[in-house]
């Protein structure tokens, strides 16, 4: 019997009730992690110190990993489709990467100079982004990102940067509103994301202020909502017309393909940030581009910029990243990766399309996003509280059924998970619209 095959009739009779049960059920099967969680609550404001892992009534506390499994705190195994939220991509038991880390560690650890391994991955990376002609390191793609926009304002002597309603490029780059205390107080402009007309007349309206216009060539927690070419195209014709530097925020996009989504849709920015998997699951960041707007941080050059950073070039992301870029993430392996996120894709929108319930996935490739309202969707928006429920139900019944995904309801594939797993998934969400159809059919949500 299957974890949602009961109780049907009180399940379905009203949001608050379905939800209420299923944190009930969920509870009961993670007493240690509830007690986890109060124990960190002592000491950690909220029980933990990353929000996006963040979940009430407590979250799960996983303990081991391997492949595409994980396992918590409780015994209860998972299929792991939230892949680190797209840092995960090579599983968690890649044994060239384990291998890679144990030496260089074995090596020394803090050397406090450079290494030979920063140039070859710096190299690697070179050759495969069109945008990329040199690229330094960072810890993070939060880190990138802001060093990204140094670079911009160090390149044209301007302070203004605009960003698009609804984008995130890390935990002090937030834009799912127009004002958030967390956000680093640098001068922001806003436009709205795929619209091209509207991003055309937004940067020419800001002229010659503006340095940079960041941007994600597929939104990330914005909901995995890809931009379209003629919105990327746009970007990067008014940003010449104004000399503003165009910079592409793949963090997550570049997965998609050898050379990220700028080499799939043929659109090249001056400057593109990197991070999460690039370095197999250990801390990384990178930003690079034209080699005159990076020349920036030529410490050859008076008057360089500096860009401080104690574990930049780390000797296990250093290792790992030579391995996970030059080895393992080949175009082979990307472009099958791709296409399998894709069928999936393809195969979860066909389902909810033949239950005719508003239930839609968006995504490129390994990333995609459920949303409780009708496709196309093309651009960020504020849910409504019905699909606030929906969402964070889903979530609880995908855990239900052993497979794990972000809250959000977005899915990271990694390179362990295979057709089979794809399967599963898909017959969860057929199962899932099958036994919330009442809840789906009554809170109906047009694009």
């Amino acid at each position: 019997m299957s974890p949602l095959d009961e109780p049907a009739l009180r399940r379905n009779s009203d949001l608050d009730t379905a939800l209420a049960e299923a944190h009930e059920a969920y509870a009961a099967k993670r007493p240690r992690s509830a007690a986890i969680h109060a124990r960190a609550r002592e000491v950690m404001p909220g029980g933990n110190t990353r929000t996006v892992l963040f979940y009430t009534p407590f979250p799960t506390a996983m303990v081991r990993g391997e492949g595409c499994r994980l396992w918590d705190a409780d015994g209860n195994e998972y299929l792991d489709l939230l892949g680190e939220y797209s840092a995960g991509l090579f599983g968690h038991s890649e044994t060239r990467i384990l291998d890679a880390v144990k030496a260089a560690l074995d090596a020394g650890i803090n050397l406090a100079a450079v290494g030979e391994k920063e140039s070859q991955l710096a190299r690697l990376i070179v050759g495969r982004f069109p945008s990329i002609e040199m690229v330094r390191f960072t810890n993070s793609g939060t880190e990138a990102n802001l060093m990204a926009l140094a670079a911009a304002r160090g390149f044209t002597g301007r302070v203004k940067t605009l960003v698009m309603r609804g984008g995130y490029h890390g935990g002090v780059l937030t834009f799912a509103t127009e004002k958030s205390a967390v956000n680093v107080p640098i001068p922001i402009a806003f436009t709205d994301y795929n619209d091209p007309a509207a991003a055309t007349r937004d940067i020419l309206a800001e002229g010659e202020q503006l340095a940079a216009v960041l941007v994600e060539p597929m939104l990330g927690s914005g909901g995995c909502i890809p931009g379209s070419v003629e919105f990327l195209q746009a970007l990067r014709e008014a940003t010449r017309r104004t000399g503003a530097v165009l910079i592409f925020d793949e963090v997550m996009t570049s997965r998609h393909g050898p050379g990220g989504l700028q080499q799939m849709t043929g659109v090249t920015p001056d400057l593109t940030t990197l991070g999460k998997y690039m370095a197999g699951g250990m801390s990384f960041g990178a930003f690079g581009g034209r080699a005159d707007i990076m020349a920036v941080f030529d410490g050859h050059r008076p008057g360089a910029l500096p860009h401080a950073g104690t574990f930049n070039n780390n000797v296990w992301s250093m290792a790992a990243g030579c391995v996970a870029m030059g080895e393992i993430f080949d175009t082979a392996a990307a472009e099958a990766l791709y296409a399998r996120g894709e069928r999936l894709r393809e195969g979860l929108n066909a389902a909810c399309a033949r239950a005719g319930v508003p239930m839609h996935f968006t995504g490129r490739g390994s990333m995609l996003n459920v949303h409780f309202r009708e496709g196309p969707v093309t651009a960020p928006y504020k849910a409504s509280p019905a699909e606030d429920k929906l969402r964070e139900l889903f979530f609880f019944d995908m855990l239900a059924t052993g497979i794990y995904l972000a809250r959000r309801g977005m899915a990271a594939l990694s390179l362990p998970v295979a057709e089979a797993d794809c399967t599963r998934y898909l017959a969860a969400v057929e199962e899932f619209i099958a036994a919330r159809r009442p809840l789906l059919a009554g809170e109906a949500v047009r694009g």
